[in-house]
Order: C-alpha cells, then sequence, then structure tokens
C-alpha cells in the first residue's frame, strides 16, 4: 500500500503549464531549466518524487528541492537558481592582473616550447612562480580558473585574427592611382559602350603553384538511388604544379593567359607580346600588376624599351593585391574549374586551364569596381 503523500499538490494554471510544456521540449533552452520543467509537469500530474527521480535518472532531493521552491515561490521560479551570496574571491585583483599579463605574453619567451598559452601550461606555470612574485593565492591555480580570469578580461591567446599591415609608405597614393584608372574604365563605358581605339586596360596578376594531383583508382560516379555524390579514394598522386599568368580586359571582359611551369621575366615577356599582338598598334595598353620580380626585372625593361610608349604599368602597393580586380577571376576559377580538379598529368592540367580560358572568352563577363571610386573625380 503506496504512503499517503505529504508534500501539497502543485497547481498549474492553464497559461503556466503551457509555458512548461513548451520549455520541456525545447532543445535550445539551458538543459537545467528543461528539466526542472519536466519534474514540475510530472509532480503536476501526480506522480510522486521516488517515481520522478527514476524516471529522470537523478536523485529524490534534487526533485525535492525544485518542487518544494515551486510550492514556496511559483512554478516559474523554481526553473532558476536562487541568487546567493556566492563564494569570497580567492584570487586577489592584483593576482589576476599578474595573470592576465602573463596570458599576453608568448610562452616562448619564458623558455617553454609552445607558441601559444593552453589553459594547462598557464595553469601550471602561475603554480610554480606565482608565489616568487607575490601571488600565493595561485599556487593551487585551476585550469578553470584560467579561463574565467581570462574570459572576464575578454583576453583569449590562442585566438588569432590576422591582418595586413600597410607597408608600403604611399599606399594610399597607389592605392588612388589604381582606382584612378578603374574610374577611367568606367567613364569608358558610359560615354564610348567600352570599346575604345586608344587605350586598353588589363588587370594582371598570376595564379602560382597549381597542383596537378591525379587519383589512383577512378572516381565512382553518382548512382540514381544508391550514391547520389561522387565518391573518390583518399589516396592520390603529385605531378607538380603549373602557373597561370593572365590579364583580363576591363572594357571587354576577354581573359589573355598563358600556362607555364615557371614564372620568370621570360615567361612574362612572352605573355607581353602576345597582349602586343592583340592590340592595335597605336592604342596605350595600360596594365595594373603587382609587384613580382618579373614585372620589374632587367630583362623586362630591357623588352619595354624596344616598344616605347606601348605599355604603361600602374602597380598596385605592397600587399595591396586585393586593389586587383582579376583576384575576382582567380576566386571564381578557384571555386568552380579547379574545385576538386584530377589530371593524369601535369600537360592535362594546362590543356584543361587553357580549355577554360576559351570557353570564358565565349562570354565574357566585365568585372566591375565599385569601392571609393566616388571619391575620385576624373576631368
Amino acid at each position: 500500500m503506496p504512503f499517503p503523500r505529504r508534500r501539497a499538490r502543485l497547481e498549474l494554471a492553464a497559461a503556466i503549464r503551457a509555458e512548461l510544456t513548451l520549455l520541456s521540449r525545447s532543445r535550445g533552452e539551458a538543459a537545467q531549466r528543461v528539466e526542472r520543467a519536466r519534474m514540475l509537469l510530472a509532480y503536476a500530474d501526480g506522480e510522486s518524487v521516488s517515481s520522478i527521480a527514476r524516471q529522470m535518472g537523478t536523485n529524490r532531493p534534487k526533485v525535492e528541492r525544485c518542487i518544494d521552491k515551486a510550492l514556496q515561490l511559483g512554478a516559474k521560479a523554481a526553473l532558476s537558481d536562487m541568487p546567493g551570496r556566492g563564494r569570497k574571491v580567492t584570487i586577489p585583483e592584483d593576482a589576476r592582473a599578474w595573470l592576465v599579463a602573463l596570458a599576453c605574453r608568448k610562452p616562448k619567451d619564458l623558455g617553454y616550447s609552445h607558441e601559444f598559452w593552453t589553459t594547462k601550461l598557464l595553469a601550471a606555470h602561475a603554480q610554480k612562480h606565482g608565489s616568487a612574485a607575490g601571488h600565493p593565492s595561485l599556487s593551487r591555480l585551476s585550469r578553470g580558473s584560467v579561463s574565467k580570469v581570462l574570459t572576464a578580461q575578454e583576453v583569449r591567446p590562442r585566438k588569432i585574427a590576422y591582418y595586413l599591415e600597410r607597408r608600403d609608405p604611399e599606399f594610399e597614393v597607389k592605392m588612388a592611382q589604381v582606382l584612378y584608372v578603374y574610374k577611367e574604365v568606367e567613364l569608358i563605358r558610359e560615354k564610348w559602350r567600352g570599346v575604345s581605339s586608344i587605350l586598353a586596360v588589363l588587370s594582371y596578376d598570376e595564379k602560382p603553384g597549381i597542383q596537378a594531383i591525379a587519383n589512383t583508382v577512378p572516381d565512382l560516379m553518382p548512382v540514381p538511388g544508391e550514391h547520389p555524390g561522387i565518391d573518390r579514394d583518399h589516396e592520390y598522386v603529385r605531378h607538380g604544379t603549373v602557373n597561370l599568368m593572365a590579364g583580363i580586359d576591363l572594357l571587354s571582359g576577354q581573359v589573355i593567359g598563358q600556362v607555364r611551369n615557371r614564372h620568370r621575366s621570360r615567361e612574362f615577356i612572352e605573355l607581353l607580346k602576345r597582349i602586343d599582338a592583340i592590340y592595335p598598334a597605336g592604342a596605350v595598353i595600360r596594365m595594373v600588376p603587382d609587384n613580382h620580380s618579373a614585372q620589374l626585372s632587367k630583362e623586362t625593361r630591357t623588352y619595354l624599351a624596344t616598344v616605347p610608349n606601348r605599355f604603361d604599368f600602374v602597380f598596385t602597393p605592397k600587399h595591396g593585391s586585393w586593389l586587383n580586380l582579376i583576384e575576382n577571376f582567380f576566386v571564381k576559377m578557384t571555386r568552380t574549374m579547379l574545385s576538386g580538379i584530377r589530371v593524369k598529368s601535369k600537360a592535362e592540367l594546362k590543356q584543361r586551364i587553357e580549355l577554360y580560358l576559351e570557353e570564358i572568352n565565349q562570354a565574357p563577363a566585365i568585372h566591375r569596381w565599385k569601392y571609393g571610386l566616388d571619391s575620385i573625380a576624373v576631368e
């Protein structure tokens, strides 16, 4: 015969019951609140404390505390912990400041092999050297305490955020020159519908290190109803790399490129000669290249001297390759044609890249630059 219930029944209003039911089924709420909502609903439906504890895989005292709090303060108050006085701070502020300052240094500077701190290494160092530094409270510092101290100060010594330092003292001037070229292109498009017999504008760059990778066994192609995607063996064979050197005409969208094993002055001059043969003899070919040594070499300057007033180079600033419009073309190429590519040889890779350039030129896309052009005035 079951013992009679000594606790009062928990009466839930319809709105509160609906809220608890919704909370008990939630996947986004804290697990503790979800668990307590289920406890209260079960008790309100007549379940015993022992039965609730057994069903939820917990103990009776935990269920009793939740129910007693609901009977005293209401069901909604029982879902969260009551504010307490809290534990006394065991790590003084000066010790915390010392720990944070330590986290802002590299462990390798203190004789460790690590480049960045882990909470374990930082705690161990503080335990060993904290007392000597005048902070005995750190002698038993735990990894969890390290994490709490650093989080409170918003210090994350293992997180790296990359940035690009402007090392070119003339960065702003060179950027303005590049933007001026793009502004000229926009004006030609507006006034002469993108056709000019006296000026050609090319954005030029290189895409080095394109890998020629071969499968060891053929890919397994999709089979409807069985394999929705391509299955590929994880092993592969490397056949070396090739380099794509390309310029994109900003007025027509045509891409002029060549694929070679290396990228030296002789390969760059070879491409310049191809470009020279494409455009009318009296036109100026304005190019926006980066600062690669091939563009600045003695060999290149010697060739340019043989075709005076033919080429006009407007160099991007150092670390300013993002200003070059052809980077958009390379990004698209990487995400489409080169994505997961497998070839049997470097020769096949070259042939497929050249075929891709032909396909692009069948329906060329005009690349436009928008950032900063409103601040450029062309008279």
